[in-house]
């Protein structure tokens, strides 16, 4: 898979192929990243991709050339069918099963923003799909990207060493993961639940999806109220509010 990145910082944005799962996934030629640096298409010798608001306010704007000039860069590089992504707090959400879905693409292209935003201009004409993390600040849409790419990247076949990693994650199935364990079996009085010791796979497949309604339920009760719960996840979910002593919340 092949993702251009259109970014002021592509250093910054770079170190995320240098560690952990997407520096392998590079490494073995999974994915590839490319970067279109706006300030490579201006035309001045102050290189500059910024200028003041109309209306006024406080801050800078990213100007629609050079960034324009960058976004045809990045699309001439990436493959057929690879969407513009603009990182941004106006953005809807990102979540895995926008993860999911890019995994599926040849390629993406993602543009980071700077100041106090990018000329709407832009993002009007040459934007595929808006995405922000939350509903909170950034200094810049590295950071966004960077999440982007390593959500993506670890879905992609090959990458992780056991391919079923990534179907337990998180959110895959729209519950947060079940809690893990691992030596020694006790620490400071704490012991791995005896269930995982067993040896007996159905019970502890039955144990971990129990957690996990519990989990979401409790920490995340919006993304239960999503789901249609089988008759045997309501069983589940009953035992744990049960063997807790916990209530329905209301959603």
């Amino acid at each position: 898979m092949q993702m251009q990145v259109v970014t002021l910082f592509p250093e910054m944005v770079n170190t995320v192929a240098e560690f952990g799962v997407v520096g392998r996934a590079v490494e073995r030629g999974i994915v590839s990243l490319g970067f279109c640096d706006p300030r490579d298409f201006t035309d001045d010798v102050h290189r500059t991709v910024d200028d003041r608001p109309y209306g006024g306010g406080p801050g800078m704007v990213m100007k629609f050339e050079p960034t324009a000039a960058a976004l045809k860069s990045a699309r001439a590089l990436a493959p057929a069918g690879s969407p513009v992504v603009c990182m941004t707090p106006q953005g809807r959400v990102f979540d895995q099963s926008t993860a999911n879905r890019f995994a599926a693409l040849p390629g993406l292209i993602l543009l980071s923003g700077r100041y106090e935003g990018i000329d709407e201009r832009l993002i009007e004409s040459e934007v595929d799909e808006e995405l922000s993390l939350g509903d909170f600040v950034l200094s810049g849409g590295e950071i966004a990207v960077m999440a982007v790419i390593d959500a993506v990247t670890r879905l992609l076949p090959g990458v992780l060493g056991d391919d079923s990693s990534a179907a337990q994650d998180s959110f895959m199935d729209g519950l947060l993961d079940h809690p893990h364990y691992t030596r020694p079996e006790e620490i400071e009085g704490q012991r791995v639940p005896e269930v995982l010791l067993s040896g007996d796979h159905s019970r502890i497949a039955a144990w971990r999806l129990k957690q996990a309604l519990g989990r979401t339920f409790e920490r995340r009760p919006d993304l239960v109220a999503k789901l249609e719960l089988s008759d045997e996840q309501q069983k589940l979910l009953d035992e744990y509010l049960n063997d807790n002593e916990l209530n329905e919340p209301s959603v």
